[in-house]
């Protein structure tokens, strides 16, 4: 789509007059896949953050098998922006990862284009929920493996046959602390969700 990427220059907090179009999209995945991650490396303002410490609360409520260093979550979202080419702003929406927090979900998902499932290899049967919550609510999507240090590498194909994923459906794989891998995933997201509406505008007006 011939996209020009602005410069991360996190103290620019306003929308350039040149832009025209704004999309939501959200950033979605289980618990603990690396979405405040993905979206603190790749937006150009500030991220929001609602990221508390894990408590005892959590325990037996949330799963934190295969993820023993982690210490922290998100409880409503994240909150981010990235303006793609002159003309296209996109606003992302990190979702909170546990199944308790799906509720908020109505909220976030209300309005957004599509969405961007962040799956782990370690704990890819986890994304099967994640995956039904977007599917039952009509979001498109695609699939990106965040590509953890340690974490064994797996074939595309034999991820996509694991998540019995369309064979249309996007599927890539990143590394969500490096903004240029994160970019790369966007893009093929919006690529992939602009191609769906000019398909159904033509369908319409045939």
């Amino acid at each position: 789509m011939g996209s020009v990427l602005s410069q991360p220059e996190r103290a620019v907090e306003y929308v350039s007059d040149t832009v025209t179009r704004s999309v939501k999209l959200l950033v979605a995945g289980n618990f603990g896949v690396g979405k405040t991650t993905f979206v603190n490396s790749i937006s150009e303002i500030k991220p929001l953050r609602t990221e508390e410490t894990i408590t005892e609360a959590s325990v037996g409520i949330d799963d934190m098998a295969g993820l023993p260093g982690k210490s922290q979550t998100t409880v409503a979202m994240d909150f981010g922006r990235i303006t793609l080419n002159p003309e296209l702003a996109l606003y992302l929406f990190g979702t909170p990862g546990q199944k308790r927090f799906v509720p908020l979900w109505e909220e976030l998902a209300r309005g957004a284009l599509g969405a961007l499932v962040l799956v782990d290899t370690r704990r890819i049967e986890k994304a099967d929920e994640v995956l039904s919550v977007l599917e039952e609510r009509g979001v498109a999507y695609s699939v990106a493996v965040n590509q953890f240090e340690g974490a064994k590498r797996y074939p595309l194909e034999e991820i996509r046959d694991a998540l019995d994923l369309d064979p249309a459906t996007p599927l890539s794989s990143l590394d969500a602390r490096n903004r240029k891998t994160c970019i790369q995933a966007m893009i093929t997201l919006v690529e992939f969700l602009f191609q769906r509406l000019e398909s159904r505008l033509l369908t319409t007006h045939q």
